[in-house]
């Protein structure tokens, strides 16, 4: 069967939402349809005649399930499979196998993508990099305290010892040493603060949560910023630490509206605080029947690319002057309330999704 006679046949597979291809018997692509193109980021003229094993840098396992296949070791087969790509993330696909009776292009191969399985990866990657974040703030913390603090009390005396007549000249270089050391003070404080203060835990409305924090963004932003509600008024409360929640909500919203400063000087910028229900959750490998589902969506420039895998990360900011620590705390807080953060951002559209597990 030609390429052509091959793709007029399979035309009505380019409605389906699940990546199709077929083999021939060298393993090279003979049909991929607008599914495939779109989940291999090529278009079928790159991808005509291109073994789909070297597509992957782990494609050995894809040529001995194709080499079984063509050999007639079983007529259809299913299997998870994650292929990794270079540059690029790996894609946690469904495969699913068939043998066809055509000579010239024995195997078609289906491939969907397993969203599931890449969510709870990124869920433990997540998890992993807090965990990690948590061991780094007490070391940094350790390492910087002490010697700050021998720092500061050394321009202290020095200033003390000063003669007179150098003391006019001479205090401004002592004094910035003791305000740089405070403001490294203040820094490892803020870094430690979460791990340090108890829950103080209590019944919580997130509706009054998020009416907190429009009220203090409102108040620093009052021109030209709309703040949108859409509020499932069913939600319950729950249990939890309510000023460790408006502060998670605020760094997030008050990111937000930095980020449409120039949005805010045409006039159009928008935020929007969004709460639902979420049914059947899983959270850090947790299932939970109910869950808090609640979006902060802003309408600005989107997260750099070379950001959006370390928005968490502690001392990481897309924001000259900005400290890094906004969203490290805020999803320490979420996650001391069986939640996570997840983004989605792009330009026109960043959409940070607070998952908090019920009961």
């Amino acid at each position: 069967m030609t390429v052509d006679i091959l793709s007029t046949s399979l035309g009505g597979l380019d409605l389906l939402a699940s990546a199709v291809l077929v083999l021939n018997q060298q393993g090279r692509i003979t049909y991929a349809n607008a599914a495939s193109e779109s989940l291999l980021e090529n278009s079928f003229k790159v991808l005509n005649q291109q073994r789909l094993s070297d597509l992957f840098l782990n494609g050995e396992k894809l040529a001995l399930i194709f080499e079984q296949a063509r050999q007639h070791q079983f007529d259809e087969k299913r299997e998870d499979l994650v292929l990794e790509r270079l540059g690029r993330a790996p894609l946690h696909v469904n495969l699913i196998i068939t043998v066809l009776d055509d000579v010239s292009n024995p195997v078609l191969i289906e491939l969907r993508e397993n969203v599931q399985q890449m969510k709870l990866d990124r869920e433990e990657r997540l998890l992993d990099q807090t965990q990690a974040n948590k061991e780094l703030i007490r070391n940094l913390a350790h390492e910087i305290k002490n010697p700050l603090g021998g720092i500061r009390g050394a321009a202290q005396l020095l200033e003390l010892e000063l003669p007179a007549h150098d003391l006019r000249d001479l205090r401004e270089y002592t004094q910035v040493i003791i305000k740089e050391s405070d403001r490294l003070q203040t820094l490892v404080d803020r870094l430690l603060a979460p791990h340090r203060r108890p829950q103080i835990v209590g019944d919580v409305n997130i509706h009054e949560v998020f009416e907190r924090v429009r009220s203090l963004i409102m108040a620093e932003f009052p021109q030209g910023l709309s703040i949108h509600r859409d509020y499932d008024l069913s939600l319950p409360d729950f249990r939890g630490d309510k000023e460790q929640l408006i502060q998670a909500v605020l760094n997030i919203a008050h990111n937000a509206a930095q980020a449409l400063a120039p949005r805010m000087n045409q006039g159009d910028a928008e935020l929007e605080f969004r709460s639902r229900i979420g049914r059947s959750i899983t959270i850090a490998k947790v299932r939970y029947r109910l869950a808090l589902d609640l979006h902060i969506i802003d309408n600005g420039p989107g997260i750099p690319a070379e950001l959006k895998d370390r928005i968490f990360y502690p001392l990481v900011s897309g924001r000259d002057g900005g400290s890094g620590l906004g969203l490290t705390l805020a999803q320490t807080f979420v996650q001391q309330h069986n939640g996570v953060i997840e983004c989605d951002s792009r330009p026109g559209c960043t959409d940070f999704r607070i998952l908090i597990g019920l009961p």
